[in-house]
């Protein structure tokens, strides 16, 4: 089971820890945001039986409403409105690393044996480090800890725990130390009821549509 917590996750951990080493120029914002795709919307449509028939049966996105936000001043609704553009564009990176670590810990289970797995692990490391890379780098220090946390809530774990079992205790200690330094840490958690309360709300508005 070790290998249904790994790969995108562990890289995207890894990379997130080093953001925020110099202030990026306004022309790098809009060519990660090329590099990321939008989350998309999901509907559900399927067929039920009806009076002899069948008809569509379409599962709209869930609606959420939630009371206005009112802001004190100009600088808080500054701050919203940039946590609202770093939820869309790290959504689907966190998003990314749930499906592959799905994909991948199912497309392991079918190998041989260990040796198969660990070349399998080391080819499809090389092509996300050279696909993602050039994102996570570009990433700020505000939104390296915001994609820890994401990456929490959408996998069920904390960022340590998945590095650990993507590249060992020692290496996922090193990465939480240099983590550590520059203000961010492996161990966060999501906390949907607290801290992450308004995350927690712009995500869902995201996910159906609304923002």
């Amino acid at each position: 089971m070790k290998y249904g917590k790994i790969l995108l996750s562990g890289l995207l951990l890894a990379g997130g820890t080093l953001p925020g080493l110099a202030q990026r120029p306004a022309a790098a914002d809009s060519a990660a945001a090329a590099d990321v795709p939008a989350v998309p919307i999901e509907v559900r449509v399927g067929r039920v039986a009806y009076r002899g028939d069948s008809i569509p049966h379409v599962i709209m996105p869930t609606f959420y409403k939630y009371p206005p936000l009112t802001f004190k001043n100009a600088r808080e609704a500054a701050r919203y409105n940039r946590l609202v553009a770093n939820v869309k564009k790290l959504l689907p990176l966190a998003r990314l690393a749930k499906y592959t670590v799905i994909e991948t810990y199912e497309y392991l289970e079918t190998l041989p044996d260990e040796e198969a797995r660990r070349e399998h692990l080391r080819r499809v490391e090389e092509g996300l480090k050279k696909q993602y890379a050039p994102t996570l780098k570009r990433l700020s220090r505000t939104q390296g800890r915001l994609l820890v946390k994401l990456i929490d809530r959408e996998c069920g774990q904390t960022g340590y725990r998945i590095a650990q079992a993507f590249i060992g205790s020692f290496k996922a200690n090193m990465y939480q130390t240099l983590a550590f330094c520059f203000g961010n840490s492996l161990t966060r958690r999501y906390d949907p009821e607290g801290d992450d309360r308004f995350t927690e709300r712009v995500v869902r508005m995201v996910e159906s549509g609304q923002l």
